[in-house]
């Protein structure tokens, strides 16, 4: 007879004492495009070296497939870092979207893509993404800088979920996730304008987007690795112009976000 619930010893286990030594399993979630169709995607996903959380199908598939169980570590983010740590598919969720990324004359191209570049998201899905999301984000108290793209962990390796991933929507209708306050946003590009970027060291602004939570060197030059860096931020925080350079407007919306969720940033 198989015995369920409760595991049992001879010697009574006491769980008075629990120690301060510890966190959630669950502190970030990543968002994934699948860049296959529906079929290849839930076969990829589970009968592969590749799985996730959960998949949102295209269409009209009114499902929500789960994969892994949350507690369990899924394979989705590979080899990442965000705000200091590692490894994130040991403290994370993943969602992929079933979406096939880029277009078919975008592939294969060694340039930054622009906006155009990217496949539109079903309005079906966004919705699910948006409904799942604020499910997993209440049961888990995850914090809205650790609602981030693949790209945002692996800027060298992957650019999903794409510039057509709808991240200021998701903020303003829902609540969910990070965004910057266009007040600051202004008042910062403002200052910029006026002191001109040539002004600021390298080293300052890298600085800055590692206070965000991106992973990138302290070089003092905009190298092929620091610009896919700001090529991710550009994909999450400014998607309508991707450019893989620094300017005053992604410097002023980094400064903005890092005033509104990092206080204790460095001031140029």
């Amino acid at each position: 007879m198989l015995l369920t619930g409760c595991v049992t010893t001879r010697f009574p286990i006491e769980t008075a004492h629990q120690a301060q030594g510890q966190s959630e399993r669950i502190e970030y979630i990543v968002l994934h495009y699948t860049a296959e169709d529906d079929q290849n995607s839930l076969e990829v996903l589970t009968t592969g070296r590749v799985s996730s959380h959960y998949l949102i199908p295209s269409g009209t598939d009114p499902r929500i497939y789960q994969l892994v169980e949350d507690h369990k570590k899924a394979w989705h983010a590979g080899m990442s870092r965000f705000q200091g740590k590692s490894a994130l598919n040991d403290i994370s969720i993943g969602i992929e979207i079933v979406n096939e990324g880029v277009y078919q004359q975008y592939l294969g191209s060694k340039n930054y893509l622009p906006p155009e570049a990217y496949v539109p998201y079903k309005p079906l899905q966004i919705q699910k993404v948006a409904e799942l999301l604020s499910h997993l984000i209440k049961k888990y108290d995850i914090k809205p800088t650790h609602i981030v793209g693949h790209s945002d962990i692996a800027p060298s390796r992957k650019i999903d979920p794409g510039a057509q991933f709808p991240w200021e929507y998701l903020y303003r209708e829902h609540g969910i996730g990070a965004w910057y306050d266009e007040d600051d946003k202004d008042q910062f590009l403002m200052e910029l304008n006026q002191a001109g970027m040539d002004a600021i060291p390298i080293s300052r602004i890298k600085q800055e987007l590692a206070r965000y939570g991106y992973h990138i060197n302290s070089s003092d030059e905009w190298d092929r690795a620091s610009r896919n860096v700001i090529y991710a931020f550009q994909l999450h925080f400014r998607p309508e112009r991707l450019t893989g350079e620094m300017d005053a407007e992604s410097l002023a919306i980094l400064r903005a976000l890092n005033k509104k969720y990092h206080p204790d940033a460095l001031k140029f």
